[in-house]
This record gives structure tokens, C-alpha cells and sequence, in this order.
């Protein structure tokens, strides 16, 4: 059991210790300036990415700016999509699981927003015609993918590729969700420094 233990933290702390960074960054400097235009991030994803998405969302509109809410009139916009599990059934339903997304995109989607793209295989369906919207009405795209990326790594803009033997789903996650979290304290911390710059101006 020990020996178990060791073994999954070990490949974990390996996978964590590959993280493209100069990616990540490029996707900070993304939301940065959606941030700047006013843009909305939307963010989705299958199955336990699809939990990463909703997470990501519910801490990125309030934790970030979680020390000075009283002082911060502008904010992120990030939602989930679909927003709600009704408008996925009925897509999926009526139109086709591989619309669960796009579907609701097309409703929304301008050129100053920006989309997040989760997907361990990189190949799923509905992400890629996700992803062929977004490119179709230049929205970038930060794309977190793992095993060998699939084709989200190649359109993605910002391309988080945690590269693991295919079928870790366990191990991409994981890391896909500190990179998640890491993103989150990247930008508390740079607006929780910006209140204290101006404090001193």
C-alpha cells in the first residue's frame, strides 16, 4: 500500500514538475488582457473536467478579488458552459452531445472574450467544435490537455499540455487543477498588489 503511495505521488510530482510554463504564463498574460477589453472567459469541459470548469469559474469571479471586494467596481466575467444542466440536456437531447457546447456558444461568443478548453484526451468531440467556433470568430484559446494533447494542443493558443502515458486521467486532472488553482493566486496576488500600490500613491 506504501509502496502504491509512493509510486502515484512520485509520477504526480513528475507530471507537476513538467508543467509548461512558458504556456501558463502565455495564458495569464490571455486573461490579462480580457480582463483589460472587458471580455468574458468561458470555460467547459467532459466529465471530471467538466467539474475542473465549474470550480475554476465559482473561484475565479470571487476569490481573486476575495481581500478588496469593496474596491474592485470591475471583475472577471468567467462562466461555466453550458451555465446550467437544463440547456446541456436539452442540446445534447435535441441537437447532439457534440453541441453541448458550441450550441450555447454561439449565443455568446465575441472577439474580446476568451474560452478555456479542458479535455485529458484532447479529442473530444463537442471541445473540438467548441474550439472550431472560437476560431472562426478569433477568440483565443487556452486549451489544458494532457497524455499526447490530441487536437486541442494544436489550437490551442495558451497550450497546457500535462504529458502523461495515455489513459492517466487520475494524474492529468490532478495537475490540471493546481494549474487551475495557480492561476487563481497568480491574479489575487496581482490585484491584492495593485490595491497596495495605489494605497501608497
Amino acid at each position: 500500500m506504501t509502496d502504491f503511495i509512493k509510486q502515484f505521488s512520485s509520477q504526480a510530482i513528475k507530471a507537476l514538475e513538467h508543467v509548461p510554463e512558458t504556456e501558463i504564463a502565455k495564458a495569464l498574460s490571455i486573461l490579462q488582457a480580457c480582463f483589460e477589453r472587458g471580455g468574458r472567459i468561458y470555460a467547459f469541459g467532459n466529465g471530471g473536467s467538466y467539474g475542473l470548469a465549474s470550480h475554476w469559474v465559482s473561484d475565479f469571479n470571487k476569490t481573486v478579488f476575495s481581500h478588496h471586494l469593496d474596491k474592485h467596481d470591475d471583475r472577471f466575467q468567467a462562466i461555466r458552459v453550458p451555465s446550467t444542466t437544463e440547456e446541456l440536456t436539452a442540446w445534447a437531447n435535441d441537437v447532439g452531445y457534440d453541441m453541448v457546447f458550441a450550441g450555447p456558444l454561439k449565443n455568446l461568443l465575441q472577439d474580446k472574450d476568451v474560452v478555456i478548453a479542458i479535455s485529458s484526451s484532447g479529442n473530444s468531440a463537442n471541445v473540438i467544435k467548441a474550439l472550431e467556433l472560437a476560431k472562426k470568430r478569433n477568440v483565443p484559446i487556452i486549451g489544458l490537455s494532457g497524455f499526447d494533447g490530441g487536437k486541442l494542443n494544436q489550437m490551442a493558443d495558451a497550450k497546457i499540455l500535462v504529458k502523461t502515458e495515455k489513459g492517466q486521467y487520475e494524474l492529468v486532472e490532478g495537475v490540471h487543477d493546481v494549474i487551475l488553482h495557480m492561476i487563481i493566486k497568480y491574479f489575487k496576488n496581482y490585484f491584492d498588489y495593485q490595491i497596495e500600490r495605489n494605497a501608497k500613491a
